[in-house]
């Protein structure tokens, strides 16, 4: 069973930041890709970036506008997603996961392990 766990999720001001962890403990993806999402109550995951775990290449939902970053750490066999210019709106669960692919998989569907969701509250 492959464990995705997450954190530094939490309460922030508007126009803050926040750094979202996601620890793979005991295992090497070098043949995955790591993506982030979100969840709203009653709505479906909304994909916001993916990296691939082996030469790190990224994708973004264009609706970021280049506020959100991925990166990892291979040697922490860790994911971050760094969260910048904060709003209300993005007040949700964030999520990682893994998916088994060569590509940059931006659905649900095609990723096969999640984490537990951390929850990011922005204050306006």
């Amino acid at each position: 069973q492959v464990q995705l766990v997450e954190s530094g999720g939490g309460l922030v001001q508007a126009g803050g930041s926040l750094r979202l962890s996601c620890a793979v403990p005991g295992r090497t993806f070098s043949s995955y890709a790591m993506g982030w999402f979100r969840q709203a109550p009653g709505k479906e995951p909304e994909f916001l970036a993916a990296i691939r775990w082996s030469g790190g290449r990224t994708a973004y939902a264009g609706s970021l506008k280049g506020r959100f970053t991925i990166s990892r750490d291979t040697a922490k066999t860790t994911v971050y997603l760094q969260m910048n210019s904060l709003m209300s709106e993005d007040t949700v669960v964030y999520y990682c996961a893994a998916a088994r692919t060569s590509s940059f998989p931006c659905t649900r569907g095609e990723y096969d392990y999640w984490g537990q969701g951390t929850q990011v509250t922005v204050s306006s």
